[in-house]
């Protein structure tokens, strides 16, 4: 496909937008259609990029824009993950910028055009990250982070991020929510693939989506490319998205806890195995593993316990 090398200023003389919005389903039943409504006033070209759902997603999208022209389904026969359900999207696309979007984010009215804004007031800027919060309106984690790398991942699974206050450089903590909320936007290490404004240059350069992460880690992978490349990725507070996290895979705790875990370790090791010696990495995978293993364990004995209690009458 041939990439579209539009200016950036362009679209104020045609009147169109220089986004197109992708977004990925599995089973997000109602919460897709919301997604949509929320950005359908702002963008002029929606691609659902549908991974086999097998629930009425599909229906009720269907059943509220009816013969709309600027929303375009792509049916997978199976489920291919995310990353590739992102690079089909991609390539259905030539807008200059694209934003990834979950289906179970909702865009307050001037988050994308306030993220656009930030993308195109510095021609560096690869990619944008909104404000992500919960819906009682509490900061997520993941919005805006640094890159855990072994180090501060140990740090963080230890606890002793809590002494990053005393001593910040010693042991750093990669998630950034906890700290005050800037009120511009700031560069940062990385931000969240639920709500990622990109700019289409920066993805010819960098590459597409790795397809070897299925869920999980993919943002993580591509955050650190556009950083190598010389990109920065920024966040925009003022661009509120209020995420339903983890309303797609509810389902399916420990399918999805496996995928995630095993794309941690390809991540690590991918990135960071010529910097640390090998006995490290390993310890790092047998770690990722055993993290695995007590996530799933502690859920069994959660379910097995709620099986087993009584229902009272009401």
């Amino acid at each position: 496909m041939t990439m579209q090398q539009t200016s950036p200023d362009n679209h104020e003389n045609t009147g169109k937008s220089p986004v197109a919005i992708v977004i990925v389903n599995y089973n997000a039943g109602a919460f897709l259609a919301k997604c949509v409504a929320t950005i359908m006033q702002t963008a002029d070209s929606v691609v659902i990029v549908d991974n086999a759902s097998t629930d009425t997603s599909l229906l009720a999208l269907a059943g509220r824009f009816q013969n709309e022209p600027r929303l375009n389904v792509i049916h997978n026969s199976s489920n291919l993950g995310f990353s590739a359900g992102c690079n089909i999207g991609l390539d259905a696309t030539d807008t200059p910028y694209v934003l990834f979007l979950n289906p179970d984010c909702q865009l307050e009215k001037q988050s994308l055009t306030c993220m656009l804004q930030v993308l195109e007031s510095d021609p560096q800027i690869g990619m944008v990250g909104g404000y992500l919060v919960n819906p009682d309106g509490t900061e997520q984690g993941g919005g805006r982070r640094k890159i855990p790398t072994p180090w501060r991942a140990f740090v963080r699974a230890t606890g002793l991020h809590h002494l990053s206050k005393f001593w910040p450089g010693l042991f750093p903590d990669f998630h950034l929510h906890r700290q005050p909320l800037p009120d511009q936007p700031v560069e940062v290490e990385a931000i969240s693939g639920a709500a990622m404004l990109v700019r289409r240059h920066a993805i010819q350069e960098v590459g597409q989506w790795d397809e070897n992460y299925f869920l999980h880690c993919e943002d993580l992978d591509w955050c650190m490319r556009f950083r190598q490349h010389g990109w920065k990725i920024m966040f925009v507070p003022d661009a509120k998205i209020v995420h339903y996290q983890g309303a797609c895979s509810k389902s399916r705790p420990f399918f999805v806890a496996w995928h995630k875990h095993k794309g941690m370790v390809y991540f690590y090791k991918k990135f960071f195995r010529q910097q640390y010696p090998g006995i490290l990495m390993n310890l790092v995978a047998v770690g990722v593993w055993l993290r695995f293993s007590i996530t799933v364990l502690y859920s069994a004995l959660y379910y097995f316990a709620k099986f087993l209690r009584p229902k009272h009458e009401t």
